[in-house]
């Protein structure tokens, strides 16, 4: 735990008093309380611990609570850990929005009630998919044994999970001598709080906008060097009004994406330039069907494999590797590699695990797809990326990539503020982004979330 103050914090010996109080109360060690109950729970979950209901440390002991919690610890990430008994002190229906509500920590909860296990994810932590998937894995591999099931599903879903372990911001009220100096520190660590919160989103956002700027930089080029081959004048005598303005749209729509890339601030300005990429490239679809006296082509989403491709021309089978098929657009050189047995061109961008396909990128990636497929309306990207990890950031946060919204992963919309694993929200959250593994089904109803199928860790 790093604990810091600014110098002109330590003038005064009033502030010192407060100071060396708020240390004493940070520093305390906390102890188990006999009573239980939601509480105690939430307050343990708060100070990154495993907390173990009195009543059921005879199936989880002390010294297995510390290992998982040394293990979640080790891995710093936003896994909350409870065990309790199976009593009306932790609701059957309500006990997941309950302990979200008092630990107020953005991250995933495992709960083993009784003699059942069941979890829930935020989304800005972990899909409710990939937590149903190493939930049931867990659970079926270690039938009714406790650290084994808890164990297991920490050990697996660890790397999945976004975020870092909270850290201890719990406090007792038998540790309050001073109720007033308290609020204070209270109120200055919830700002300091706030402060590193919001610095470290801001360094994501910039890392994420220079990834998606060289991409996207790319695209501008790609687009800008088919206009240069494009052997058309305006003033040519076979050139007619048409012709001309579906060449001037295409100008128009370059320099839109070049002025609005250098303009963007955010990763979710991204979406605009592609937007306008698309429009570009179809109007020189267009251009391209009237000089050559062709029909003219209808409006198609761009090519699925890469947008660069230009509009599509037909759908097509295809499946990602290990996944499940489905229908996409693909250009006609894509669509020839596809009926020859072949692999499409895929657009592949840097990551810090090598080159992937676009779609296994990171949800940065979110607004770049949404600006050349939103057009096409709010259910095709969904329904082409299912099974990848974009896919998932679709399907947690419709509104991800189309409206403006830039969401999915670390960031939600709906109202509420943007949260990463590990960060304080309080009971700011939404409970339809609370979701995971209905296997325990502890009162029957699944109010959060679905069981369904279960295949691979991210399908």
């Amino acid at each position: 735990m790093r604990i810091v103050l600014r110098r002109s914090w330590a003038r005064g010996p009033a502030v010192a008093l407060a100071t060396l109080l708020g240390l004493l109360v940070l520093l305390v060690p906390g102890s188990a309380v006999a009573a239980g109950g939601l509480d105690d729970a939430a307050a343990s979950l708060k100070q990154g611990k495993v907390y173990v209901d009195p009543a059921m440390t005879g199936q989880f002991s002390k010294a297995q609570a510390d290992a998982l919690t040394k293990k979640i610890k080790d891995a710093d990430k936003p896994i909350m850990v409870a065990v309790v008994p199976a009593t009306d002190q932790y609701p059957a229906r309500t006990v997941f929005q309950d302990l979200r509500t008092k630990a107020g920590i953005t991250g995933v909860y495992a709960v083993w009630r009784g003699t059942q296990f069941d979890v829930r994810a935020d989304a800005a932590a972990l899909s409710s998919q990939t937590a149903r998937n190493y939930a049931q894995a867990a659970s079926d591999s270690h039938h009714g044994d406790i650290n084994g099931t808890l164990t297991d599903f920490v050990t697996n879903a660890a790397p999945k999970v976004k975020g870092h372990a909270p850290g201890s911001s719990g406090f007792s009220a038998a540790m309050i001598v001073v109720p007033l100096v308290l609020l204070a520190l209270v109120g200055v660590g919830a700002f300091l709080l706030i402060r590193r919160s919001r610095k470290r989103k801001a360094e994501k956002l910039a890392a994420e906008l220079r990834a998606l700027k060289v991409v996207v930089d790319e695209d501008i080029t790609a687009f800008g060097e088919e206009l240069d081959r494009l052997d058309f004048s305006p003033g040519a005598p076979g050139a007619d009004d048409a012709q001309r303005a579906d060449y001037t749209h295409a100008l128009d729509a370059y320099e839109t994406a070049k002025r609005t890339m250098d303009e963007a601030k955010k990763p979710e300005d991204v979406k605009a330039v592609t937007t306008a990429l698309e429009d570009g490239r179809f109007s020189l679809a267009t251009l391209a069907a009237r000089r050559e006296g062709r029909p003219l082509p209808d409006r198609r989403p761009p090519c699925f494999f890469d947008p660069r491709h230009g509009p599509s021309v037909q759908d097509a089978d295809w499946a990602p590797a290990g996944g499940a098929a489905r229908s996409v657009p693909v250009c006609a050189a894509d669509a020839q590699r596809l009926a020859a047995g072949l692999d499409p061109a895929i657009r592949t961008v840097q990551t810090e695990h090598g080159p992937q396909p676009y779609w296994n990128a990171g949800p940065a990636y979110g607004p770049w797809a949404g600006g050349y497929f939103g057009g096409y309306g709010s259910g095709l990207l969904p329904g082409l990326l299912v099974g990848t990890m974009l896919g998932s950031v679709f399907s947690s946060t419709p509104a991800y990539g189309y409206g403006g919204g830039y969401g999915g992963g670390d960031y939600e919309g709906g109202g509420h503020e943007s949260y990463e694993g590990g960060d304080f929200s309080g009971g700011d959250f939404n409970s339809n982004d609370f979701g995971g593994f209905d296997g325990g089904s502890f009162d029957g109803g699944g109010d959060f979330g679905g069981g369904g199928d279960f295949g691979g860790s991210d399908w």
